[in-house]
């Protein structure tokens, strides 16, 4: 499948099945091969709880991919003095 980016859309050939002549049927079904352009899904608005647990995680250096042990020792040492501000 190629993915064609063009700035804040994208392009991809359309999943369809392959065209069938079922038993007895007069013509072929299915198919309807092309392409469909649609928009990136924006990011979805974040109430207030979740900002403020969003920048204490970022404050606290916690981010996608970091190690068990590092979320852990952060979560316990840092975490709780961002909240207690």
């Amino acid at each position: 499948m190629a993915l064609i980016t063009l700035g804040a859309a994208f392009s991809a050939p359309k999943r369809r099945p392959k065209r069938y002549r079922a038993s007895g049927a007069p013509y072929d079904v299915g198919g309807n091969r092309g392409y469909y352009i649609a928009s990136l899904p924006r990011p979805y608005p974040q109430n207030a709880p979740q900002r403020r647990v969003s920048a204490a995680a970022s404050a606290c250096g916690i981010r996608k991919g970091i190690s068990k042990s590092e979320l852990m020792t952060k979560m316990r040492d840092c975490i709780p003095g961002q909240f207690g501000k």
